[in-house]
């Protein structure tokens, strides 16, 4: 009965497009009320909330959300990064957390990928200039790019996604190196071609793409600043699809106006989206994304039904495939 099912606080429902298929299978399980419509009267819908299924960090789960939501046992979030959740705080109020690891992994690997070759073979100022009525010169020397086959790729951050990059780097027949909080063992090493560096200024001075897939966090805020961008050969290219923030985005813009660095290929900023008059907008050699990592209609899917599959073990008092506990 339709009556019996839990309700789940969601971003909205799209009836329409190219997700309206995800909104069935939150209904499979849930009850569902838009956040828009909770708005309107918090305290009259609050009470019956057990889940919140957070996608683009919508619903948000501030304090004063969250003390609305009595009966809420489980924020499940779309996607890996949890920086937008305080989790000790969400746990305080009794309240699990859980977010979508391994489901992202293929898509946020692929557009990495992608990042790297568009910029490296200036495949959008290829399409501008093939499709501009004013183009006399259809390949101007400008267009000149640099080999990916055979190049050196550094991949900062080593989990499911890093590996996952390493795969097609492999493919590729680039020289593979990584830095990793923990290092990974030979046999998963050995089966994507990955060289561990202990210490990321060695993987920085040799790489000719460096990749940033780590998670945010205190420790990786800042991570890549003006000392880690004069540390790049002046060829090299930083391709970021982690967060904003583990930038130091100044420090960027002077890097690449400098020439300190070759490019720049970003699917994250901070914030997002940049202001229109930011510098990063305005650079020849940046190449920037609207956060499209795991925008595809496959992994949406597999991330709408992880989150369904959170929820509902946290609710059935099961357990649950991925808990975010803190650290």
């Amino acid at each position: 009965m339709e009556d019996d099912k839990p309700w789940a606080l969601v971003s909205g429902v799209v009836e329409h497009g190219v997700y309206e298929d995800l909104t069935p299978i939150i209904k499979q399980h849930f009850q569902i009320l838009c956040y828009k419509d909770f708005l309107q009267n918090p305290q009259l819908h609050g009470p019956k909330i057990q889940a919140v299924l957070v996608w683009n960090n919508i619903p948000p789960t501030d304090p004063s959300t969250l003390r609305s939501l009595p009966s809420l046992k489980v924020v499940a979030n779309g996607g890996v990064g949890i920086d937008h959740l305080d989790v000790p705080y969400i746990n305080s109020l009794g309240v699990k957390v859980t977010n979508t690891p391994g489901v992202v992994s293929d898509a946020t690997a692929d557009m990495a990928m992608g990042l790297l070759l568009a910029s490296a073979r200036k495949i959008v100022q290829g399409h501008q200039i093939s499709v501009d009525p004013n183009t006399t010169n259809h390949k101007p020397q400008s267009l000149m790019g640099v080999e990916v086959t055979g190049s050196t790729m550094g991949i900062i951050g080593m989990g499911h996604i890093g590996c996952r990059i390493a795969q097609r780097g492999k493919g590729f027949d680039m020289k593979i190196l990584y830095h990793n909080r923990n290092r990974r063992s030979v046999k998963e090493e050995q089966a994507v071609g990955a060289t561990y560096c202990e210490k990321m200024d060695d993987l920085l001075k040799e790489s000719d793409f460096v990749v940033l897939a780590v998670n945010l966090s205190p420790e990786t805020t800042g991570l890549i600043s003006t000392r880690e961008l004069n540390l790049m050969k002046p060829t090299a290219t930083l391709v970021n699809i982690s967060r904003g923030r583990v930038v130091d985005q100044d420090a960027l813009v002077k890097a690449l106006q400098s020439e300190t660095i070759l490019a720049a290929a970003l699917d994250v900023t901070y914030p997002e989206p940049l202001p229109r008059d930011h510098l990063l907008l305005g650079l020849p050699n940046v190449l920037i994304t609207p956060h499209v990592g795991t925008d595809t209609l496959s992994t949406s899917r597999k991330i709408v039904q992880r989150m369904v599959e959170n929820a509902v073990a946290v609710l059935k008092g099961q357990s649950i495939p991925n808990e975010v506990k803190p650290k």
